[in-house]
């Protein structure tokens, strides 16, 4: 067992890996995708529509309903928080 990390977090382990923001990235878009495709379910909306409504493209919304996929645009978390009626906290602390 690697004593280094004993008694630390895991976000230290992340951190001292250079691997805390690219996980926390993930994450975060993670429940961002599993929100808009549950909000596309349950609504039984096809993804032309629901791209229509974000006023984006069929790939743009594949973009952002790939989990892994961390690099989309603030301006489009703004209109899912929208078009799924949540509201959109964002904090530096």
């Amino acid at each position: 067992m690697n004593e280094q990390y004993l008694g630390s977090d895991f976000d230290d382990f992340l951190a001292e890996e250079n691997l805390l923001e690219h996980c926390q990235a993930v994450a975060i878009k993670r429940v961002i995708a599993y929100q808009l495709m549950q909000f596309i379910e349950e609504n039984k909306l096809s993804k032309s529509e629901v791209a229509r409504q974000l006023q984006t493209s069929r790939t743009a919304l594949e973009r952002l309903l790939n989990p892994n996929n961390t690099s989309v645009t603030l301006e489009s978390i703004v209109k899912v928080a929208r078009l799924t009626q949540k509201r959109l906290s964002i904090s530096l602390a």
